[in-house]
């Protein structure tokens, strides 16, 4: 990570969603990564919740939290597989306005290192929808960790060197 010491971290506000029809605040383990992670690197979760694997109720909660003005960033994990259950991508692309294709592609490499060709497999992805992001991951501990440590850690901080996504942040409305 290229942080620059000089300059300040800005906290952003981030609202998690585990997408599965099976998991429970009880054994939500991909949920609690990320939470200790979200809190951790020094951001406030605003909110968290579980949404079964449905693309309408999906895009309803994503449209809720993206008109929420306190939340900066949607983290997403789950539902980005292949099987017919797997629809969080297609529920993002019901409100996204611009894609973020580096994100999932990033994703990918940095899991190939890990799981090999099986991460052909993923569909994570990124998007913003009227000047919230959103980061999907898949519901795997490892692949949360993986999406962190090696992509979110670095962007989500407003110290990172050249770019990150807080610096961005109050152009995303541009018009």
């Amino acid at each position: 990570m290229a942080i620059d010491r000089e300059r300040q971290f800005k906290p952003i506000n981030i609202a998690l969603l585990t997408v599965s029809d099976t998991r429970t605040a009880e054994n939500d383990t991909s949920g609690d990564i990320l939470e200790g992670r979200i809190r951790k690197a020094g951001h406030n979760l605003v909110v968290r919740a579980i949404e079964k694997d449905d693309a309408g109720r999906l895009a309803s909660r994503f449209n809720n939290w993206i008109d929420d003005r306190e939340i900066d960033a949607i983290v997403v994990t789950g539902g980005t597989g292949l099987t017919g259950r797997d629809v969080t991508p297609e529920a993002i692309d019901r409100v996204k306005d611009k894609d973020i294709p580096g994100f999932g592609e990033l994703f990918r490499w940095i899991s190939y290192k890990t799981i090999g060709t099986s991460t052909v497999q993923s569909r994570a992805c990124a998007a913003v929808a009227r000047g919230t992001y959103i980061f999907a991951l898949p519901g795997s501990n490892g692949a949360v960790q993986d999406g962190w440590d090696g992509i979110l850690a670095e962007q989500l901080d407003s110290r990172n060197r050249p770019c990150n996504f807080v610096e961005l942040m109050p152009r995303l409305k541009e018009v």
